[in-house]
């Protein structure tokens, strides 16, 4: 019998997927991977080669499906505001993401493809200053932190849920709530976004 190298793979993913969300690189183990994943941990090294890369493929692959879900199509502030309703509904659907940038941010060390990454929010910034240029954007913010407020308006509820919860007194499987959510961070994103009349 063959072996299903890509449905071992997949498994190994997933699993790392769910141990890196919950107890980030440092507790999560080659072992627990392993165990949750059904596999013996030698195919996790065989496939992977050792637990920093095994996280760097999970984060980045994460991010690269983020990235092929959310995209700023253009710079109005319509499109402004369906970006940030996008990348509400992607952390939404996705909260092991959030986890994993926290757990991330917390370890410490290099990103995970720092420089592509990098790459990728550059763009998103020169197309934020070039409609600054057009004045379909507020000129007086830097772009660089506009990029990053819309990011962290869209993001937030779900990287914190408890905080939203405390605040707003509705949880994240409330679906009136969540709509609600979704509905003012499109609209902030267009206002804060806005440009200022003279």
């Amino acid at each position: 019998m063959a072996w299903d190298v890509e449905g071992t793979r997949r498994k190994l993913l997933d699993a790392a997927l769910v141990e890196f969300s919950d107890r980030g690189f440092d507790g999560a183990t080659v072992a627990s991977i392993a165990v949750r994943a059904g596999v013996n941990k030698e195919r996790l090294y065989s496939y992977f080669g050792d637990k920093r890369a095994l996280w760097d493929l999970v984060l980045g692959t994460e991010l690269e499906r983020l990235a092929s879900a959310v995209r700023l199509t253009g710079v109005g502030l319509d499109d402004i505001g369906a970006f940030a309703g996008a990348t509400f509904d992607y952390h939404a659907s996705h909260p092991r993401l959030g986890r994993l940038l926290q757990w991330e941010g917390l370890q410490g060390g290099a990103p995970a493809d720092e420089s592509g990454r990098s790459e990728h929010y550059r763009q998103k910034v020169e197309w934020i200053a070039a409609a600054q240029k057009d004045d379909t954007l507020d000129r007086g913010l830097d772009p660089a932190h506009l990029a990053f407020a819309l990011i962290a308006l869209a993001a937030w509820w779900q990287t914190v849920p408890q905080l939203a919860e405390m605040i707003t007194g509705a949880g994240p499987d409330d679906e009136a709530e969540r709509a609600r959510r979704r509905e003012f961070v499109v609209e902030a994103a267009r206002r804060l976004a806005a440009p200022r009349s003279a």
